[in-house]
């Protein structure tokens, strides 16, 4: 099929590329005439695992980019992945989404059978309320229209796509099903056991919403059992291996830690919080989730200061990207943890393997070293906030520092003799 995905930015991007790959013929339309080039060269203007060899694999044949909203007439199908920033207060801005929308609806005025989908993380009633109401405006009458949450994370995005647990399909009409069946038949026939869930629009735009909100939620209870551990002597692990066999819980997000960031869990958490309580209703669990959360850097620091005064001295800080895999910092743990440094007075340094680069665009009065070896030398404490594997292999490093007290947030560097070691919830 021909494919056009509005939006070159990390969903539109990975599902131009995934696409590709399933035999698609796929047109990316962004404004940023930059990314448009990239992407036209062969190049990934993100980093994310696996996405730049796919990129270079299909560009000029399957996948082409262009600023042109005109290329959409030649295509069948049109999923919209516009970003959906967060206001102040928490509710999202649908203004870029609008925008888009009026663009696409110019381009396809008159056009027949043509299939709009929003891809992007939007509230209930977004797609008819706005996306709707802007094709309509702008010339495109009587939209067959369309929901299809994404549920990529960062850092394992190409396969999250190719292998997803389910997908979801909203829509009004029969027609728009088939369409979606078809644009995702290769995928689903090599996705094994993947589920597929049919559903309204509203419902399939609530879907994202409280997928993300229950695993923040629940990253949150571990985070809360998991101070309660390290209160009492507990090792938050092995308590939570042992309630992951439970198959009513499960393993996953049972990792007590720093805290969750990324640009997902706090711009969608927010959101839906704000909605609610624009319907009148206050949601106490999402909130407390969000406190949770907030309280776990200060909690890191805490334990730092147990072992050292850091005013005025060097302090490393292991890992920027709220996540391994990924260059992204939107959200990070290691802001709130590098301004509860400096507040302190501490000289901070660090590292992380890509993200280095963006936060210091952010945040250029820290100094950035080129390892994690070069952070931690001299310095009288280590805070470790990304999970990244080569923080587990550290060992001789430890000994270029002035005084070794490593303070752990994600449990990933292996302990040991004479090394003053502290793990934040075990």
């Amino acid at each position: 099929m021909d494919v056009s995905i509005v939006g070159s930015g990390y969903v539109g991007t990975t599902i131009a590329a995934c696409f590709a790959e399933l035999g698609h013929t796929v047109v990316n339309v962004d404004v940023d005439a930059d990314v448009v080039a990239a992407i036209n060269d062969g190049d990934a203007p993100i980093h994310e695992p696996g996405l730049a060899e796919r990129i270079d694999a299909h560009a000029g044949t399957r996948l082409r980019a262009t600023t042109d909203y005109e290329a959409v007439r030649d295509t069948d199908v049109t999923f919209l992945a516009l970003p959906t920033p967060a206001r102040e207060g928490g509710s999202i801005d649908t203004s870029i989404m609008e925008s888009g929308a009026a663009s696409l609806g110019e381009a396809l005025a008159g056009a027949d059978d043509h299939m709009v989908v929003v891809k992007s993380t939007v509230v209930p009633g977004t797609t008819e309320d706005v996306v709707e109401s802007a094709l309509v405006s702008a010339g495109f009458d009587d939209p067959l229209l369309a929901m299809n949450p994404e549920f990529l994370r960062m850092g394992s995005a190409v396969d999250d796509f190719r292998h997803p647990d389910k997908v979801v399909f909203g829509a009004r009409r029969d027609a728009a099903y088939d369409q979606l069946h078809a644009v995702f038949e290769p995928l689903l026939a090599d996705a094994g056991d993947a589920t597929v869930v049919e559903t309204g629009l509203r419902e399939a735009e609530m879907i994202k919403y409280a997928n993300n909100a229950f695993l923040a939620s629940k990253v949150s209870l571990i985070n809360d059992l998991g101070n309660i551990c390290k209160e009492l002597g507990v090792d938050a692990y092995e308590v939570a291996d042992a309630i992951a066999e439970d198959d009513r819980i499960s393993g996953q997000f049972l990792r007590s830690g720093v805290g969750w960031g990324g640009s997902c869990f706090p711009k969608d958490v927010a959101a839906i919080t704000a909605a609610a309580k624009d319907a009148g209703y206050e949601p106490a669990m999402l909130e407390a989730a969000v406190e949770v959360n907030d309280r776990q850097p200060e909690r890191l620091l805490s334990l730092l200061d147990g072992h050292v005064d850091v005013a005025g001295e060097r302090v490393a800080v292991l890992g920027l990207s709220f996540k391994p895999g990924t260059d992204d910092i939107r959200g990070t743990r290691a802001v709130p943890v590098i301004d509860g440094l400096q507040d302190r007075g501490a000289d901070v340094v660090a590292y992380d393997p890509v993200a280095a680069e963006k936060m210091a665009e952010q945040r250029p009065e820290v100094t950035y070293a080129d390892s994690a070896a070069g952070a931690l030398a001299d310095a009288v404490g280590a805070v470790v906030v990304t999970d990244w594997d080569e923080f587990a292999a550290l060992d001789d490093e430890f000994d270029a520092m002035a005084e070794r007290v490593v303070v752990d947030g994600r449990r990933v560097v292996d302990p040991q003799a004479d090394l003053t070691y502290d793990g934040l919830t075990w």
